[in-house]
């Protein structure tokens, strides 16, 4: 099966809404990770959506060229064939770009879809986040409906934040943001669903304390409440048909009981990266210091060619991807739920 259509991606967000489930949004950076995340998904039975940051796609064109467009768009086309094989679907979306890069590289990686409709083939992506958490909300709306209405246009989905992720990943550094900015309010909340309503279709990345990276249990003060009181308050003012299609940024290490209570609120998507970093890194630790004088040339030796093979390791790096991504599913209930086939 290809890449998800436009309107197979919509119906795989309804059914999550409707089904109370969510589906991981893995971070790939590489042909070894992208087949880890699709094995992932086809193991739990789940559809899933598979995501590219600019640093992902900088590392992907490779370290002369560097240039973040041009490798996510090669890791895209490189998902379009490799789901081809498999009976689930899968969603291709862009994770956090800040305003400074929405010129360089969120607009090109739009026009590039554009130009592959207007030639008679499919999306290249389902959707694109744009992260205008650093600005005043005025702003960050204004921007907002800017770029939802190009995405509209060529039927894709936006992701949009109000609030801020702490921590660090991927180059985007929030370590040092007031408390109060890593809580949405009801009334932003709001604000953010008058704004955009109508304009298309878009998911939504209310903060509630969480953090990227992964810390050691009651460092990180979640409070999904925050989704629970902001979903109330633009239904009651807007009827059901308001609720928001939300995202939950900062998952990893999250205790499964808090994950499962995002999904009564109306969470669709949790991204997960550093959870995955550290299954893919692990096994190759591991076989690397169990192996180390058959990987490595000790003291004139030879060493052993199927121990330094890359593919001994980046198969059990996939493997333990693929597993992590697998325990999320089941974490989200999205296991055994994929819609292939019945849409």
């Amino acid at each position: 099966m290809p890449i998800a259509t436009p309107e197979q991606y919509a119906n795989m967000l309804d059914a999550a809404q409707q089904g109370g489930y969510a589906y991981p949004g893995i971070n790939v950076t590489s042909i070894t990770t992208l087949n880890a995340g699709m094995k992932g998904f086809a193991d739990a039975g789940s559809d899933g959506i598979i995501q590219f940051s600019t640093g992902a796609g900088e590392f992907a064109s490779g370290l002369n060229v560097k240039d973040a467009v041009h490798g996510v768009i090669v890791l895209a086309e490189a998902a379009h064939r490799l789901a081809e094989k498999y009976d689930i679907l899968i969603g291709l979306h862009t994770d956090h770009c800040q305003p400074k890069k929405v010129d360089s590289f969120l607009k090109p990686l739009i026009a590039e879809t554009a130009a592959r409709r207007a030639s008679g083939r499919g999306n290249l992506f389902n959707s694109h986040m744009y992260d205008g958490s650093e600005l005043p909300l005025d702003q960050n709306i204004a921007e907002s409906i800017e770029l939802l209405k190009l995405c509209a246009e060529n039927e894709i989905i936006l992701e949009v934040e109000a609030g801020v992720v702490g921590g660090e990943e991927d180059g985007i550094d929030h370590s040092d943001v007031a408390d109060e900015k890593l809580y949405t309010t009801p009334e932003d909340m709001v604000r953010v669903y008058e704004a955009l309503n109508g304009l298309g279709r878009f998911m939504f990345a209310a903060t509630f304390g969480n953090v990227h990276g992964h810390y050691k249990p009651g460092a990180v003060k979640l409070r999904p409440e925050i989704l629970k009181d902001g979903q109330k308050a633009v239904i009651e003012k807007y009827g059901d048909a308001a609720e928001f299609d939300l995202v939950f940024h900062g998952g990893s290490g999250t205790p499964s009981a808090q994950l499962k209570e995002t999904l009564d609120y109306g969470v669709v998507k949790m991204n997960i990266d550093t959870d995955t970093q550290y299954a893919f890194t692990r096994p190759v630790a591991d076989f690397i210091l169990k192996n180390y004088d058959q990987v490595m040339m000790i003291d004139g030796e030879i060493g052993s060619k199927k121990a330094y093979d890359p593919r001994t390791t980046l198969k059990l790096a996939e493997a333990g991807v693929a597993a992590r991504l697998q325990r999320a599913c089941d974490d989200l209930n999205s296991s055994g739920q994929s819609i292939f086939g019945k849409v």
